[in-house]
């Protein structure tokens, strides 16, 4: 029998996306409600409770409420919002994130979604400090670019809509500068590190796509690591991921540019690490689509190891 999937906020941009990937597949049936449908309570509270996995890609709140209207034993849940990113109870669904996190996808009732940037931060980061390689205590930062789809209806009205009191046609902005951003906690957190790094997000004029980057002082560490032994560690902690490729040595030094739409469409992650080994500097970049690895390709993968299929099905 197929698994009977809910998708509740399908009509936004992740949950457009993550029914587009869904909806081809015959191992899977998809709850649907009609227009009218889609914020009575009672309609939700059915398709929530009969559903086998619930995909939740709402604002926060409306995320919470919607948990507390599941009270079927079998309805297993995977929130795409900032909710329960760093809530006890909840699986932090990045696989490739620690050693066995795949397992606990696979086992979990309750999943969180990562952030986007997060998915970068966290993939360049979270192996080194597990290595040693960089301390915990260290003031991190970093600074990222996205598309505007990451923003939700009242950023691409920004950028897409004449009409909106907001329309701009500058080519980049930044923003969050109160320092304030959501996906801080779950960064500090998943990294086990003692200081929230210091984020610095900006959002360009294209639709999907983004850039992540951690600048690294290696001379300043104490273990002094070089640009070799964050390579090599990192290509370690992803050996044999489906998703998750490190750039090798030659080709990182051959790149010039990264174009922030290199990886659109897809569910991969890319890590490069440069830097000037003579300065005893780095600078690590993590490519991705905000909308695929960072979002709706994200949540898909999740479902296919909650449901015990192939975690790459229709991906």
């Amino acid at each position: 029998m197929a698994i009977q999937v809910f998708i509740d906020g399908e009509v936004g941009t992740t949950g457009l996306q993550i029914r587009e990937r869904l909806e081809p597949r015959r191992d899977l049936a998809l709850i649907r409600l009609d227009e009218t449908e889609r914020k009575d309570l009672s309609a939700r509270r059915e398709a929530l409770n009969s559903a086998d996995i619930a995909i939740l890609c709402l604002p926060d709140a409306a995320a919470r409420e919607a948990v507390s209207l599941i009270d079927s034993p079998k309805t297993r849940v995977i929130d795409a919002s900032t909710a329960h990113r760093t809530a006890p109870g909840w699986v932090y669904g990045f696989p490739e994130a620690l050693p066995g996190q795949s397992k606990a996808v696979a086992q979990a009732a309750r999943v969180s979604n990562p952030g986007c940037f997060s998915t970068g931060f966290i993939a360049l980061v979270a192996p080194l400090v597990r290595s040693g390689l960089i301390p915990r205590d260290w003031p991190y930062s970093v600074n990222a670019v996205s598309g505007y789809s990451g923003g939700g209806k009242a950023m691409i009205a920004e950028f897409e809509d004449p009409s909106s009191a907001f329309y701009t046609t500058v080519p980049v902005r930044i923003y969050a500068t109160a320092l304030g951003h959501k996906h801080v906690p779950e960064m500090q957190r998943c990294c086990d590190l003692i200081h929230p790094p210091l984020f610095t997000p900006s959002v360009g004029r294209y639709a999907q796509g983004m850039l992540v980057e951690v600048p690294l002082p290696l001379f300043a560490f104490p273990k002094r690591p070089t640009l070799d032994d964050i390579q090599e560690c990192l290509s370690e902690a992803y050996a044999g991921a489906r998703f998750v490729e490190v750039a090798r040595r030659a080709e990182c030094l051959a790149t010039k540019t990264l174009d922030p739409q290199g990886l659109n469409g897809s569910n991969r992650l890319k890590l490069f690490v440069f830097g000037d080994p003579a300065a005893g500097q780095a600078r690590l970049v993590a490519l991705l689509d905000n909308l695929g690895k960072g979002a709706s390709g994200a949540a898909v993968q999740n479902l296919n190891l909650m449901a015990g299929f192939d975690e790459g099905t229709g991906l």
